[in-house]
């Protein structure tokens, strides 16, 4: 496969800073956080927002999925939601006297699980699979939900009421984990300027199909990574597994994922090739949500990110290529 072409990475940029300011007209002030949702959407991965209520978590989902002309749904979670709510059923046809299947609201090109620590463990993995594979399996029959596909899911703070912790195996399945944070000054007053408008991204207008998603993401794909930045990531994915307050590292997967979101970020920056720095700056979203922290440790006070801002300053980056 041929390396991406400065001139399309200088197009795919284009086309990125296109929907970053279209979000942007509804989620105020965030740019940065668009920029992770894009990168996790180019990248075919799925992304998790955890903040407190209120600060636009939803906006920011209906907003991204507005941007792109193909379907869309949401799904409240709930503790009574059941895992058919999410991946459809099989009903028995007494006209035709056979079995059909009746998708759920999981069949769309991007799908917004609203509070999705709110269900129940059980209802939770039903996500599992369709998040790593693309399929649900309904009565032992496979249903593909197409392409692309995206799951914007967003959860408030474990520690408040009526929330279920998601398991390990789940949030390895989002590429990215982020937090959106309360607006500045300038941002909240704006938003308060426009409170009769109840949803801003309705007025949003679809700048490209799903197609087109498609396209970019393959595109993605052909940014060059140096042997020396690929060395870097596994050095570091290593080093999260021997640190003494981590009880269960970066998998490979994690892995995988840091470098998926690297060559998007890279491409979107007009770059046809990954930076060390592009690690960097991609490593916390990418690979906090995955640490599982030693009980003692995190007791006295570890954090995953403190972890990880270590392990980024105590292994050294690349300085030279080591392949063409």
């Amino acid at each position: 496969m041929s390396t991406m072409t400065p001139e399309q990475a200088a197009w795919f940029a284009q086309t990125f800073d296109r929907l970053v300011g279209n979000v942007g007209q509804a989620v105020l002030g965030k740019p940065h956080v668009v920029r992770l949702v894009l990168t996790c959407m180019l990248s075919e991965g799925h992304i998790l927002l955890e903040d407190a209520p209120g600060t636009g978590k939803t906006s920011l989902a209906r907003a991204i999925a507005a941007s792109v002309q193909g379907t869309q749904q949401r799904i409240q979670f709930t503790p009574d939601l059941l895992p058919s709510d999410v991946t459809g059923v099989t009903i028995y046809d007494q006209n035709s006297g056979k079995f059909d299947f009746h998708p759920g609201p999981i069949f769309a090109s991007i799908v917004l699980a609203d509070e999705i620590n709110r269900a129940s463990p059980k209802t939770q993995s039903a996500l599992l699979e369709v998040m790593e594979e693309g399929q649900v399996t309904v009565d032992g029959v496979g249903h593909s939900v197409g392409s692309p596909f995206m799951v914007i899911a967003t959860q408030n703070p474990i520690e408040q009421a009526g929330t279920y912790r998601l398991p390990e195996a789940q949030l390895d399945r989002f590429l990215m984990k982020s937090s959106i944070g309360y607006p500045d000054h300038a941002s909240t007053v704006e938003i308060l300027s426009g409170a009769s408008v109840r949803d801003r991204s309705k007025s949003l207008q679809p700048l490209i199909t799903t197609q087109a998603v498609t396209e970019m993401a393959e595109l993605a794909d052909r940014v060059h990574v140096d042997g020396a930045v690929l060395e870097y990531v596994s050095r570091l994915a290593e080093e999260t597994r021997n640190a003494a307050e981590v009880r269960v590292g970066v998998s490979v997967r994690g892995a995988l994922a840091l470098v998926r979101c690297a060559k998007v970020w890279a491409a979107a920056h007009g770059r046809n090739y990954v930076l060390p720095d592009d690690i960097k700056e991609l490593a916390q979203p990418a690979w906090v949500h995955r640490f599982v922290l030693d009980p003692e440790a995190e007791f006295a006070g570890a954090t995953a990110d403190a972890v990880l801002g270590r392990l980024l300053a105590d292994v050294a980056a690349p300085q030279e290529r080591r392949s063409a």
